[in-house]
């Protein structure tokens, strides 16, 4: 059965900067490389959101057309857009919760509930939220 892994900006961003100290154990960009690779091997599919491209580009500027060309060419990647379902939901977390993530992260997880696929990230605040919702991990965590 095919799994479907919706990836936060934060895991991408490890991997496009080269994020994490080899000095500290396995680099972040290394471990979300070979989870990524992973997925595709495995023939699943990652979910790439308008929102994950929006908070991208604002943070890679100049250097997010390398992402845009990374995802093109990878098979197993889909953009989808955000509906207005999910706008709906994430400001009824915002509403109820406390714990002050961004009205994005909350966006993410109303997606990821919509999907039904499986939210990866390393934001802590995030993890806690999204646990009791939804699908979610790290990626190490899920490396086969």
């Amino acid at each position: 059965m095919e799994i479907v892994y919706y990836l936060d900006s934060c895991i991408w961003l490890n991997l496009f900067q080269k994020e994490g100290d080899a000095l500290k154990g396995m680099p972040y960009w290394k471990i979300a490389l070979d989870f990524i690779e992973n997925i595709e091997k495995a023939g699943n599919q990652i979910y790439v959101s308008t929102i994950v491209l929006k908070e991208l580009q604002y943070i890679l500027g100049d250097k997010f057309q390398v992402a845009v060309d990374y995802f093109k060419q990878m098979n197993f990647v889909r953009i989808i857009k955000t509906k207005n379902e999910d706008h709906n939901l994430a400001r009824r977390f915002e509403i109820e919760d406390d714990s002050r993530i961004s009205f994005y992260d909350y966006l993410h997880v109303a997606v990821v509930k919509r999907l039904g696929c499986v939210f990866v990230t390393r934001d802590k605040d995030l993890l806690k939220f999204s646990q009791s919702r939804i699908n979610v991990d790290l990626p190490e965590k899920l490396i086969g």
